[in-house]
């Protein structure tokens, strides 16, 4: 196949096993993701050695997909890029060690990506070309980060949770509420019919002059709202709501979720004030919320900043960008050798 860079992505950071063909950073020819949704619901949440095992046994088949769908074969490839930071570190090790087996038996260079990274660069892979420097934010059931882009090649985070991300506090109360896995579209869902000033839930670390965030008193109090003051002694997963009348439930959730909204625009345009961005990208699981995208826009707008969301597809975890954002790296020829390690940590060299 000619013309163009091509480069094969490979995501297995937490629970979906995803390989993508991508051109010059940009070009989608293959998306494959296989959920893990069906294997998690009944934990109402990612059981680590759960989802490593998931990867190993759809890697291959997630791969012959990839490749048949974008019609590349291995040799027209020009690199493998692999996810090697953040994540669960044996759903990593799975993922590395395949990508690392490609790239031997294929004779292609290796790039390990950040992926928090490539989320905030996926605004790219809608061919939306914001100008750098740019304002990122990043929220997903495991982070929520806010990143100075200031080219494809140099992020400086100056933001982070403190504590839980907003997808995980999501999940975490949609399971205390009975409403299933995973918990940010069912809110998303029951919010939109609820009343979002119905509870007076706070926003965490509001007054802080960081840009971090903190989800974890939020959580606390939903749960004595509902249980009463104090009652929530001991883990969350110990705790199970009363069942709750229609009205009620709808209420809750739209507070709870405006909650989480306010904390992620409010920290965020203040950031952008403060360090003069004039875009904000919102990427990540969390990003597909139609709440933050309409606020974040809407009050971005009225303050002369720009906000762009990759779509929804390109929210969720997904090999595309992981690829998109190696593009970068082979055009500098940064590759990784094969004795490079994942991490589960936030990891920028």
């Amino acid at each position: 196949m000619s013309g163009g860079r091509l480069i094969l992505g490979v995501e297995t950071s937490c629970d979906e096993t995803a390989v993508a063909v991508v051109r010059d950073g940009r070009q989608i020819l293959s998306s494959s993701v296989a959920s893990q949704i069906e294997t998690h619901s009944p934990y109402g949440g990612v059981v680590p050695e759960l989802a490593g095992r998931k990867h190993l046994e759809n890697l291959v088949t997630v791969l012959q997909s990839a490749l048949r769908k974008s019609a590349v074969k291995p040799s027209d490839l020009d690199a493998v890029a692999i996810t090697s930071s953040p994540g669960l570190l044996g759903a990593l090790l799975v993922g590395t060690t395949f990508a690392k087996s490609l790239s031997m038996g294929w004779s292609l260079p290796l790039i390990e990506v950040n992926h928090l990274y490539a989320h905030a660069l996926s605004i790219f892979l809608d061919n939306r070309r914001p100008r750098f420097p740019f304002l990122a934010l990043v929220a997903s059931g495991g982070h929520s980060s806010l990143f100075e882009v200031l080219s494809p090649r140099e992020l400086n985070q100056i933001g982070r949770t403190r504590d839980d991300a907003p997808g995980e506090v999501m999940d975490k109360i949609a399971k205390f509420l009975g409403l299933g896995y995973p918990g940010g579209p069912v809110i998303d869902r029951l919010a939109a019919q609820g009343d979002p000033e119905a509870i007076a839930f706070p926003r965490g670390l509001q007054r802080d002059p960081s840009f971090d965030f903190s989800f974890s008193g939020l959580k606390t109090s939903v749960v004595n709202h509902v249980l009463g003051s104090g009652a929530i002694g001991g883990r969350l997963a110990d705790h199970q709501a009363p069942p709750l009348e229609k009205t009620a439930l709808r209420d809750l959730a739209a507070s709870f979720q405006e909650a989480v909204v306010d904390s992620l625009v409010s920290k965020t345009l203040r950031a952008a004030r403060d360090r003069g961005f004039r875009t904000v990208v919102v990427s990540g699981g969390v990003a597909a919320n139609s709440r933050l995208r309409k606020k974040m826009a809407d009050q971005g707008r009225s303050e002369g900043i720009r906000a762009l969301f990759p779509s929804p597809r390109l929210c969720t975890d997904n090999a595309a960008m992981i690829a998109g954002a190696a593009y970068h790296l082979l055009k500098s020829g940064e590759f990784s050798d094969y004795s490079f390690r994942p991490s589960p940590r936030m990891k920028t060299g």
